[in-house]
């Protein structure tokens, strides 16, 4: 786990304060490489890139978990709507939200992920090789 690290004003917005990034415009919707999506301010692994898939949502998402203990479920009952946020379970950062609209050959789930919330990290990578 690498140490919390200095967030830009738009990842504090994110991460620290609840707020979501504009559809499609986020660093790691595209991305394929094959690695580990990481918590953006504590360095916890929380997705693999093998359990990512294109919704067409606009955010990055993934039918999984890499690990269920390092991400928390609250519900949430903001803007009107009942949903289930996706929380770090390391530093407790927002990270987005998981709706049951997943692919239904797999776990029937959509985490929905702001890439503000995560970096990445490529396998084979050292910690100081990560990208966002």
């Amino acid at each position: 786990m690498s140490e919390k690290k200095k967030l830009s004003e738009e990842q504090i917005k994110v991460l620290r304060e609840g707020a979501t990034e504009a559809p499609f415009s986020g660093a790691l919707l595209d991305n394929k490489k094959t690695g580990m999506y990481i918590c953006g301010y504590c360095g916890a692994e929380l997705f693999s890139s093998e359990h990512k898939f294109d919704s067409g949502s606009g955010w990055p998402s993934f039918d999984r978990a890499k690990n269920s203990q390092n991400v928390k479920l609250l519900e949430d009952n903001s803007h009107g709507m009942r949903r289930t946020e996706v929380r770090c379970a390391n530093c407790n950062s927002h990270l987005g939200h998981v709706f049951d609209d997943g692919p239904t050959n797999t776990t029937g789930q959509r985490f929905c992920i702001n890439s503000l919330a995560l970096d990445f990290k490529k396998s084979g990578d050292d910690e100081d090789s990560k990208t966002t």
